[in-house]
């Protein structure tokens, strides 16, 4: 497993060793000793997750406050997204920067969002299956959001503003400036 730290400290993009032959592949998804010498933090996961969306399907942009933060490792199994995390950390340097990067079942690579970072993704295949590590159950309360589009963040999420199907929920999370803090 190649582990490749993004702009954003404490991000990282994993791409696995895919042994291929004529019968298909065989790769090693996640083991904890590895992972945890890659991304330089031990990190004890503690719930899966597993959605599936249609093409244009946009969730977030979603984390948990407080003793409820999570980080995520997350991958796409079939189909492809473009997932986008935002650094929501009041003192880091790039407090309000994120990162895109295109996950799919095709390349198989994963993405490491550590605490103190919002997360959203975008269906850009006609389907898509996501999956998801969390290192902290979820809880209701400590839920926070901030909306897709704020322009503060200036998110390039390659659709138009029409052709996304977003929850209502979703559609009403306020912009950074005015989101719930993290910490």
């Amino acid at each position: 497993m190649n582990f490749i730290e993004t702009k954003l400290k404490g991000c990282f993009i994993l791409e696995p060793k895919i042994i291929q032959d004529e019968r298909g592949y065989f790769m090693e998804s996640f083991n904890e000793k590895r992972f945890q010498e890659g991304i330089g933090q031990e990190i004890h996961f503690v719930q899966d997750n597993q959605s599936f969306s249609s093409k244009g399907v946009l969730r977030g942009l979603h984390y948990q406050t407080g003793e409820h933060a999570q980080a995520k490792l997350v991958r796409v199994l079939s189909g492809e997204v473009l997932d986008v995390a935002v650094d929501i950390r009041p003192d880091s340097e790039t407090f309000g920067q994120h990162v895109a990067i295109l996950l799919s079942g095709e390349n198989q690579k994963q993405f490491f969002v550590p605490r103190g970072f919002a997360h959203g993704f975008l269906v850009l295949s006609e389907t898509a299956t996501f999956f998801y590590k969390c290192d902290n159950f979820y809880n209701k309360e400590s839920e926070g959001g901030i909306i897709f589009n704020d322009p503060a963040l200036n998110i390039e999420w390659h659709f138009k503003g029409d052709e996304l199907i977003i929850s209502e929920k979703d559609q009403i999370l306020p912009t950074l400036e005015n989101a719930k803090k993290a910490w």
